[in-house]
């Protein structure tokens, strides 16, 4: 009896993966360009847009594991060695953290600078800890080298799935990509 095997991520799947990946790189870039600003308007609402993309993420993710915990992903790839199989479960691990761990320590650095969060400057957030500057130092600091964690992690998954994509030739990319789902038949 054959049994079939999917070999791509579904639909949803996708969509969350790459809605994701634009928020995280706008976040980031935003993040980047407006700390170095000299506070005007324009830096405040950078502020606020950087912590709604920071927010949405976070939404995002919860949704994404949401579904993740209901959808099965497909298997890896049995041609991939068990170290490269490990590497990239390991990776993965890493970024569903960082991508909860660096929107709520922003959330927590607001808010130790006694700064709430208004989700889209309407809905306004509880503060998670009281202001306390010693605290915003902290998640400050804490927030920024999450940040860079993210940005390393991204870089290497990017470079894994190029790897795969160009040298490899082995499709790994359109796993995650949209487009017609291919079944592949084992024994």
């Amino acid at each position: 009896m054959r049994e079939h095997l999917t070999l791509r991520y579904g639909g949803v799947a996708v969509a969350l993966h790459w809605l994701i990946a634009l928020l995280i790189f706008s976040g980031l870039t935003l993040g980047s360009y407006m700390v170095d600003l000299k506070m005007s308007p324009d830096k405040l609402r950078f502020y606020s847009w950087h912590k709604w993309i920071g927010i949405t993420v976070l939404l995002l993710v919860c949704l994404r594991v949401a579904w993740r915990v209901t959808h099965a992903p497909p298997p890896p790839n049995p041609q991939h060695p068990l170290w490269q199989q490990r590497l990239a479960a390991s990776a993965h691990l890493s970024l569903y953290l960082l991508m909860f761990m660096l929107p709520l320590s922003g959330w927590l650095f607001s808010s130790a600078s006694g700064f709430q969060v208004k989700y889209f400057g309407v809905v306004p957030l509880p503060d998670l800890v009281g202001k306390n500057k010693e605290l915003a130092d902290l998640f400050k600091t804490v927030h920024e080298l999450l940040g860079w964690a993210l940005v390393l992690t991204v870089g290497a998954h990017i470079a894994g799935a190029l790897k795969h994509q160009f040298i490899d030739k082995d499709r790994t990319l359109g796993r995650m990509w949209f487009g017609r789902r291919k079944e592949q038949h084992s024994s």
